[in-house]
């Protein structure tokens, strides 16, 4: 790839010596120099952006002035939210994103021929890495066998995807496959991919070095900032902007600072550190702000730490959360097996450019907040949000609190029935200890046995997630726990489906080398892949038996996973309560079972002797993780693992693939389907008109995420997008999930507001994907979009506060747009899903004046036209909406249009940013 770069008026171009080598930058000290303004003590998260606008600076896309307005963010206080058009270096995509990505890009090239283009236009000008790490289910779990069944099986329901992508690698330039198997994305990218400083030829055939930086289509990709490396989550739509040379518009950030003190006591872990850390930045509100982490607290944070607390920044809102380099960045880059002259360059790079930490290191901040690392207690978050932080010794009680907030105040226990035939009836029920009266119970048989199930027994307990199977830490304190417990003769209960899904290769190679893994194994921690799992919902089935009770039952059942979402319906169907927790903890919850027992006071068990077993007894010290990990994670085992990353197993080379220029889509697959974003398309852009005479599909309430707009997981014969599928002959048993089905726009539609526990206030009391029709009576929401485009009525959504909150996912706006919506209302927008409504052509809508769905009396029935948006539209304008509810009474206020820039309104012109895309590479054809 060649690196096209501006005409450098700014004169800030320099050689830096590195190694005995000379190579060319762009120098900030210089441009202070040159007058451009004074930019020393700019956050080093900043200082990235900043250079990225002295390389591409050329008077047009890029001004002076856009560089002249970093040194006013100093100067004001850390604040100027000017537009600025930013190019990241690649591009970082996973298969659920990235196959629909992918499709998009065949589509464009159909597309482009269409407009009389040439389908090689279409191709990636920055490098793109696609990483296939979700699509692995936990279908066998407690055996040695599990990760090659689950393998297998993955292949089996997934081939159509893969010889897609496949196809994708082969007809596109600057684009790689990691095939299935290897890891998960964020993982791979912090320990492979990523170079901190970057280094490529210009066009002029002359090497430069500069910040590695990089968008990913998953919210995630913000693990890499413990790296310094500077990326976040994009939508699809928005990356394959990126990929195709559109610059990533945005305003300058707010950068809050983040200042670590003290040191982590005994017995606490990363995952303890950063769920805190996610509730105080929550409480301090971060959304569209990047966060910078200093202080000398990060003299005693290993990177894998920093790594756990970057990857969260979406569980905290911001954008990213940035470590700058220090000597604890290069002893990483050294240990994870890169090459000694990238090493010494990102040292001398980082030295040269002010973007070094050391002990004088004190940027400007627009706000800080103080951490003493030696106030961390133990603690677990949930039941349905990362930021709900619960202190461990509280837990059970909280949880107690929970079911009866769920029960309400009456004794509601239902009947308890036999669920298993023999002699000898039902056992006496179990005492729960904080038992409130309001618990449900029921007793189910398997073949480990008979037993009762309840309000907080715990069914999954997994070690999963690339946020803490990154960190050698808390994977090896995992395997010290299943050791000594082990060694006390205890065991998971027998109702847990336990598993480990590592986030590398790796790790397996360090639990094997610790000889931990066998531990592990003996507990029911097999390995069953590497991949997301049930951080992405693909826990897999629960035993029949065991799913047949909690429905029967109702019973309010539980999961514990070392993940970093925990929203409603994500990690099962089965599960509604949902508990964030570091590996080890997952191993001790796996053992004792039940959420309503205090895990730091109780007994887990008896060891041999008949003697209780603690927590404490099982909990290793700092000292001898910390040994293991010295000696096991070594940089001989990532050169080994990472030798062949894209190479794949016999299973992955035997993929075969078409080898055309276009695909030629299946006019039966129900995985793979032409989209109809650019079919038909005209060569000239559109207006944007006022919406009239619009109805409300849905009326939902705060901390609506993408789960609940498009989820992830499983889903029904009776759910419209299972009914599309079984009309062509597919059976539920290879419905695989609404993830892996993200490259069939009819599927997506059909999902889309789908979620089990998804809550429309439209409707008294009802879970799931329903609203009102146009005759008023409830149906499902897919179906009433349908009817209302038949009749030509434009929709409209209403939420609460964080609206869009969770993952990139693209397909919650692309959804969204398919069934017809023209504008969302909510009274606050996460910043990924804002933009991907924009990057779709749907208009995101703020209240304001303290005005929101309640406090105007919504009920979904009213009809709706919002107006001012036709002619001279300026970006963030108020403007009306009218609102006549059903008793023909009106009220009209004032909302104010998140079409935050201009060049995002050439996008809703377009219907997008890819036609923008598509139809600007037109007109060079």
């Amino acid at each position: 790839m060649t690196v096209t770069v501006g005409h450098d008026s700014t004169k800030a171009r320099r050689t830096l010596t590195s190694g005995g080598s000379s190579i060319a930058y762009y120098s900030i000290p210089a441009a202070q120099e040159a007058g451009l303004g004074d930019f020393s003590r700019l956050p080093a998260c900043l200082k990235v952006v900043l250079e990225n606008m002295l390389r591409f600076e050329d008077g047009k896309t890029v001004s002076v002035d856009d560089i002249k307005a970093f040194g006013e963010w100093g100067a004001n206080g850390g604040k100027n939210p000017r537009e600025i058009a930013y190019r990241p270096a690649r591009v970082l995509m996973q298969d659920f994103t990235g196959v629909p990505a992918v499709v998009d890009l065949a589509a464009m090239r159909d597309g482009i021929i269409g407009l009389g283009g040439n389908a090689q236009q279409i191709n990636p000008l920055a490098p793109v890495d696609l990483v296939i790490d979700h699509s692995v289910m936990i279908d066998q779990f407690g055996t040695p066998r599990a990760f090659q069944m689950n393998v297998d099986r993955e292949y089996e329901r997934n081939m159509e995807r893969y010889t897609f992508l496949k196809w994708g690698q082969n007809a596109f330039n600057n684009f790689r496959v990691v095939p299935p198997g290897t890891g998960i994305c964020h993982q791979v990218n912090l320990e492979y991919l990523s170079q901190t400083v970057w280094t490529d030829k210009d066009q002029n055939g002359v090497e430069i070095a500069y910040p590695d930086t990089l968008v990913g289509t998953d919210s995630h990709t913000t693990m890499v900032n413990g790296l310094a490396v500077l990326g976040w989550g994009a939508g699809g739509i928005e990356a394959e902007a990126a990929m195709l040379g559109q610059p990533v518009s945005m305003l300058i950030p707010e950068v809050v600072g983040f200042r670590l003190t003290g040191t982590m006591v005994e017995g606490t872990t990363a995952t303890d550190l950063v769920l805190k850390v996610v509730q105080m930045l929550r409480q301090h509100g971060v959304v569209s702000k990047f966060v910078e982490f200093y202080g000398d607290g990060l003299d005693r944070l290993p990177l894998a730490d920093r790594a756990t607390i970057a990857n969260m920044a979406p569980e905290y809102g911001a954008t990213c959360g940035f470590f700058p380099i220090d000597n604890e960045t290069l002893r990483y880059l050294r240990n994870t097996g890169r090459d000694e002259a990238r090493i010494a360059l990102v040292e001398a790079y980082a030295k040269a450019n002010g973007m070094w930490r050391d002990a004088d290191y004190a940027p400007i901040y627009t706000s800080t907040l103080e951490l003493d690392m030696g106030t961390i207690v133990p603690a677990i978050s949930g039941p349905k949000r990362p930021q709900d932080f619960v202190a461990l010794d509280v837990a059970a009680t909280t949880f107690g609190e929970y079911v009866a907030g769920q029960r309400g105040t009456k004794d509601v226990t239902k009947k308890q029935e036999n669920l298993w035939e023999g002699e000898g009836g039902q056992p006496e029920p179990v005492d729960i200890p904080g038992d409130t009266g309001h618990h449900n119970r029921g007793y189910v048989q398997t073949d480990d046995g008979h037993y009762q199930l309840h309000d907080g027994s715990i069914v999954i307990a997994s070690i999963t997630s690339c946020t803490n199977t990154s960190n050698p830490y808390v994977m090896i304190a995992a395997g010290l726990v299943a050791r000594k417990a082990r060694e006390k003769g205890l065991n998971r209960k027998p109702w847990v489906k336990t598993s480990l899904a590592p986030g590398s290769q790796v790790v397996t190679e360090y639990l094997e080398a610790a000889d931990l893994q066998k531990d592990l194994d003996a507990i029911g921690f097999n390995l069953v892949g590497y991949g997301c799992t049930t951080c992405i919902g693909n826990s897999g089935p629960l035993e029949p038996a065991i799913s047949k009770a909690i429905n029967d039952y109702d019973l309010i059942a539980t999961s514990v996973l070392s993940g970093n979402r925990n929203f409603e319906g994500r990690i099962s169907p089965d599960v509604r309560a949902n508990y964030l927790a570091s590996p080890p903890l997952v191993v001790a919850y796996s053992l004792i079972g039940d959420m309503n027992v205090d895990i730091t006071k109780a007994s887990l068990g008896n060891d041999q002797d008949g003697n209780p077993v603690y927590l404490k007894d099982i909990w290793p010290s700092n000292a001898e993780i910390a040994e293991l990990v010295e000696s096991t994670v070594t940089r001989a085992a990532f050169l080994k693992k990472y030798a062949d990353v894209f190479k794949g197993d016999e299973k992955w080379q035997g993929v075969q693939t078409p080898d055309s220029e276009t695909y030629d889509w299946p006019p039966t697959s129900t995985y793979i389907q032409n989209p109809p974003y650019f079919q038909n398309m005209s060569k000239d852009p559109g207006v944007i008109s006022d919406i009239k005479g619009a109805r409300v599909l849905a009326l939902l309430g705060d901390m609506i995420t993408t789960d609940h707009i498009s989820p992830a997981g499983s889903f029904k014969d009776t759910s419209p997008a299972g009914k599309y599928l079984v009309e062509r002959q597919i059976s539920p048993a290879e419905f695989n999930s609404y993830g892996s089905r993200r490259g069939n726009h009819e599927v997506m539609m059909r999902g889309t507001f789908a979620n089990i526990r998804i809550k429309n206030e439209m409707l008294d009391g009802v879970e799931g994907g329903y609203t009102k029709g146009p005759d008023g009576a409830q149906t499902s929401i897919f179906d009433a979009a349908m009817a209302y485009q038949e009749a030509g009525t434009p929709l409209v959504i209403f939420g609460g506060a964080e609206y869009g909150a969770g993952s990139s996912r693209d397909w919650a706006a692309k959804g969204t747009a398919l069934l017809g919506v023209k504008g969302v209302v909510a009274e606050s927008f996460e910043r990924i899903h804002r933009s991907n409504l924009v990057g779709m052509g749907v208009i995101p809508f703020e209240f304001t004046n303290g005005d929101t769905r309640k406090s105007l009396g919504l009920t979904g029935d009213e009809v709706i036209n919002i107006e001012g948006l036709e002619g001279d539209l300026k970006p963030l304008s108020n403007v009306p909406c009218q609102i006549t509810y059903a008793d023909g009474k009106t009220k009209t206020i004032q909302i104010k249009c998140r079409i935050d820039t201009a060049i995002e309104k050439e996008y809703v012109e377009h219907g997008g940013v890819l036609p923008y895309v598509l139809r600007d590479l037109a007109k060079t054809a």
